[in-house]
């Protein structure tokens, strides 16, 4: 390894981390999360299956074990994983097992796929938390399992909402879950 140069410049290190959830149909997570501060990007994918990058067809069918998910490049300087997951659990339905409203089978199950301990306790210790807030009437069945694989989605699936505003799923499904972000979390939302 040789010196460094007198007046060299230092790249910066990457500040930002990674989070993956599965909240259901990735479009509503998706649109959630990209109005949160601190939030660099969202892509829509697929984790947590054994099929290696599948489509949006595959997936569909429930047979390939992957999730609807999506993937947070976030600053914890403006917003903790912790803070993430807050608005993860108000947003969506954690006690419905593989559905979330209309949309039903595996793909649509809640999940945390944590990229690391520290995420695997904050993980743990936010679902204890939720589980004994008295929120949800049923119990929790989002299950907390280690990050193995990633695919993002097809193109035409990222930033769906922001594409398709008029859409019939948009206007009955994402709509409200903005609203409650906005109405429960408008400190954390981007202007």
């Amino acid at each position: 390894m040789s010196p460094e140069m007198p007046n060299q410049e230092k790249l910066p290190a990457t500040r930002f981390e990674t989070a993956t959830l599965a909240g259901g149909c990735f479009w509503c997570t998706e649109a959630i999360f990209r109005r949160i501060k601190g939030v660099q990007a969202v892509v829509s994918g697929y984790a947590g299956g054994d099929t290696v990058d599948p489509s949006y067809q595959e997936v569909s069918t429930g047979r390939t074990g992957h999730a609807e998910t999506v993937q947070i490049a976030f600053d914890p300087r403006i917003i903790s994983y912790d803070s993430l997951l807050e608005v993860f659990w108000a947003t969506h339905d954690p006690t419905t097992l593989n559905r979330q409203g209309a949309d039903v089978g595996p793909q649509y199950r809640s999940a945390i796929f944590y990229h690391s301990d520290e995420q695997r306790r904050t993980a743990e210790a936010s679902k204890s938390k939720w589980e004994t807030s008295g929120k949800f009437k049923g119990k929790i069945v989002t299950i907390i399992e280690p990050f193995k694989n990633f695919y993002a989605a097809e193109s035409y699936h990222q930033d769906y909402y922001a594409a398709n505003p008029h859409d019939s799923y948009c206007s009955v499904m994402i709509e409200p879950k903005i609203r409650k972000l906005l109405r429960d979390f408008g400190d954390d939302v981007k202007e």
